[in-house]
């Protein structure tokens, strides 16, 4: 049986893995080399996209905000690219305060984070219900990736994995992934004090948590969720687990 790597080695991208492999509830396994998810996709060497050639990717799903894109705008050759934009509230809401002399703290950069998360939930609604759609399209290899692919990426990453029936506490091993594998580049340093861009710049518990703790008070659970707002029913989730989960063994004949 062929070994597969979650962090794929890129010199480009610090954040890009595999969600293969992950057990669900049920015994099943989600199939290797078909959902990624990563940090932004600008900076690949001419070597990072023979890498990406030979995963056969050729679907990108792009969920940063319109100046995002601009500044760090790229293209993949025979790779169908789609932008879902999710505009970085929390960074603007990290300039407002600084511009009306208030201080960002630690523990205030941390309830921004939360909120964001929230916000994901409802506000961006719309946009994971097009995630979705486009892995009901088909199972061709697939990236999505937002700038540093930790928060709205790390969502996506959740729901995915949480509506191919991936135990929680497997889904937040994955997010908690980002920490030990995203390098902030030089140019997102910011101005603010390191312990806040280490909140800002990493992942916590407590910001997927707030997302998952708003689907259960506001959308009753994680089932009503994904159907009543994300377009994910039975029939959807059936077809994702043929698409995306290894076929179940035979029974053996007794």
């Amino acid at each position: 049986m062929q070994a597969f790597t979650r962090s794929l080695p890129l010199s480009g991208a610090t954040n890009f893995r595999d969600l293969g492999g992950y057990a669900t509830a049920d015994g099943r396994s989600v199939r290797w080399r078909r959902l990624f998810r990563s940090d932004h996709l600008a900076s690949l060497t001419p070597q990072d996209a023979e890498v990406l050639a030979g995963l056969q990717l050729s679907r990108v799903i792009d969920f940063r905000g319109a100046a995002e894109r601009a500044s760090l705008a790229y293209a993949i050759p025979d790779v169908a690219y789609h932008a879902l934009s999710i505009e970085p509230t929390v960074v603007q809401r990290a300039k407002d305060m600084a511009m009306a002399g208030e201080e960002l703290t630690p523990a205030i950069a941390v309830q921004l984070m939360q909120d964001t998360y929230r916000d994901f939930v409802s506000v961006n609604a719309p946009q994971f219900r097009a995630l979705f759609e486009h892995l009901l399209a088909s199972d061709a290899p697939l990236v999505f990736h937002c700038t540093a692919g930790k928060d709205r990426t790390g969502f996506a990453a959740a729901l995915i994995l949480l509506a191919l029936g991936v135990p929680r506490h497997v889904v937040m091993d994955d997010y908690l992934l980002t920490n030990g594998l995203y390098q902030r580049p030089a140019q997102f340093a910011g101005t603010a004090p390191e312990a806040v861009l280490g909140v800002l710049w990493r992942v916590q518990e407590e910001f997927l948590h707030a997302a998952l703790e708003a689907v259960e008070s506001d959308h009753g659970g994680l089932d009503r969720y994904l159907e009543q707002e994300l377009g994910v029913g039975p029939a959807q989730r059936a077809r994702l687990a043929t698409l995306y989960l290894e076929p179940r063994a035979p029974e053996p004949r007794g």
